[in-house]
């Protein structure tokens, strides 16, 4: 999955796009919208408006975020698919609006035709916790009280097709087991709830909030997809080990424009965004909430995207999630 931005995550490259054409050299003359397709909360949240912190000192205007949360993300990337190609609307999201839901669902755009990836930003770690509400310590007993009490365990997502709905739905059939799926619009009302106990089990994005509430007990790490296990984790292991190969799945994010935006500003975007990453202020940011810096050109992050639908439609269909 996603071999290209792997490898940039695993060596911390940091990959700068061709410079853009000189039409683009004007570019941007007024403010620039920024859709993050998750509500305010998350790390996805804070990332994108660190990195537009930035873009605007380097590129001179505004880049004002908005949260345009809810279906897994599909939501704002239609908000951006719909938007002007002019390069004054891009979006922040995983690539499962693009990559993932097409598979499972009907969505409002063409992924191939009508969003036009930048680049990748991260990739980033999807841990299990139990909550108050989950008398259990491990992934063994995950296993062992769903058989007892099938569809007992409540597992919440960030959505209805995300990419922690696809791992539910693939650990319920590797270990013959079933779960009540609990999906929600993003990770910042997820995580409140999570914390009053409202079910057992959550499926999110490493972020400093996480961190935090593992460290306090809040929260216990039962496990994680990771390439390997996180250093501030050591005792976590990864879905691989415990398997789970095929729920192994990290979630990658990225920025993206309308599709048919001019390739000189899709690059001259990528540049900077590049450029940011690679900085220490959000080399740090990434790093204190377990998320591995990973950059790419568009092209590599088209690519990505293109080969990770097709292995979706086919895992959506083994699982019985196929339109």
């Amino acid at each position: 999955m996603y071999s290209s931005i792997l490898r940039c995550a695993l060596t911390a490259a940091v990959l700068v796009a061709v410079p853009a054409a000189s039409f683009a050299a004007d570019w941007p003359e007024k403010s620039v919208r920024v859709i993050v397709a998750y509500p305010p909360g998350g790390v996805s949240d804070s990332v994108t408006r660190a990195i537009a912190d930035k873009l605007s000192t380097s590129l001179g205007v505004s880049f004002v975020v908005e949260n345009k949360g809810g279906a897994g993300g599909t939501i704002g990337m239609n908000e951006v698919a719909r938007a002007a190609p002019d390069g004054y609307t891009i979006g922040f999201s995983s690539v499962s609006p693009l990559a993932l839901s097409p598979a499972i669902r009907q969505v409002p755009y063409d992924p191939a035709k009508d969003i036009a990836p930048i680049g990748s930003v991260m990739v980033s770690p999807v841990i299990l916790l139990g909550t108050s509400a989950f008398t259990g310590k491990s992934m063994d007993d995950v296993v062992s009280q769903s058989k007892a009490k099938p569809g007992t365990l409540r597992w919440s997502t960030s959505g209805q097709g995300s990419l922690g709905h696809l791992m539910l739905e693939q650990l319920q059939q590797a270990a013959d087991i079933q779960v009540t799926h609990i999906p929600y619009r993003g990770a910042g009302q997820q995580l409140t709830d999570a914390l009053g106990g409202q079910f057992e089990l959550i499926s999110t994005n490493m972020g400093s909030a996480v961190k935090t509430n593992i460290a306090s007990g809040a929260f216990v790490p039962l496990a994680i997809a990771a390439p390997a296990r996180v250093e501030s984790l050591p005792n976590v292991p990864t879905f691989s080990e415990l398997g789970y190969a095929q729920a192994n799945k990290m979630s990658v994010f990225g920025f993206y424009a309308p599709g048919a935006t001019p390739e000189a500003i899709v690059s001259k975007l990528n540049s900077e965004i590049n450029q940011i990453v690679g900085s220490p202020e959000i080399q740090k940011l990434l790093a204190d909430s377990n998320n591995i810096p990973a950059t790419s050109t568009p092209q590599a992050f088209a690519e990505d995207i293109r080969q990770e639908l097709a292995s979706n439609r086919e895992l959506a269909k083994k699982v019985g999630l196929a339109p």
